[in-house]
């Protein structure tokens, strides 16, 4: 969602034994960038429901929410302020399916092997690598911190 040049969005770092998922985007300003599955909340979508829509659109995995990391606040290589709202999960069902046009590929890898990766082919180095030292230290905050309509458990 944007409004008046700020942009909400949403990403999740899907957890599978001691690896990650990361997909690499080629959309007109992320030319073969790799990034976390997220994207837009929708006008009036519910935060939580968002990230694990985007995951399913992008990845074709369903997922439980476990955790965030933070709340991501920058501007982004457009110009437009973005607040990014990042959550770590599990996946619930389903079998990795890259579809979109926009997603070009996907790996599994090291959460520390992402600190590896030159800047250039991460989108928004500077925040990817925030999350990734959230997530090496193990720096999580309840997914309790989003007050929501909906109360149960939330996966996509």
């Amino acid at each position: 969602m944007t409004q008046n040049g700020i942009v909400l969005v949403v990403s999740a770092t899907i957890f599978k034994n001691d690896e990650v998922l990361i997909i690499k985007e080629n959309k007109p300003i992320a030319v073969d960038q790799w990034n976390f599955p997220g994207g837009r909340i929708e006008f009036g979508e519910d935060i939580l429901l968002a990230a694990c829509r985007e995951v399913k659109e992008e990845t074709g995995l369903s997922v439980e929410l476990l955790n965030s990391t933070g709340i991501y606040n920058f501007i982004s290589s457009t110009g437009n302020q973005v607040i990014l709202f990042h959550f770590t999960g599990e996946i619930s069902a389903g079998t990795l399916n890259i579809e979109e046009e926009e997603i070009i590929d996907s790996r599994w890898v090291e959460i520390s092997e992402i600190l590896n990766f030159d800047n250039k082919e991460l989108r928004n180095a500077n925040v990817i690598k925030q999350i990734v030292n959230n997530l090496i230290d193990r720096n999580f905050h309840s997914i309790n911190i989003v007050n929501l309509q909906l109360r149960n458990k939330y996966s996509y």
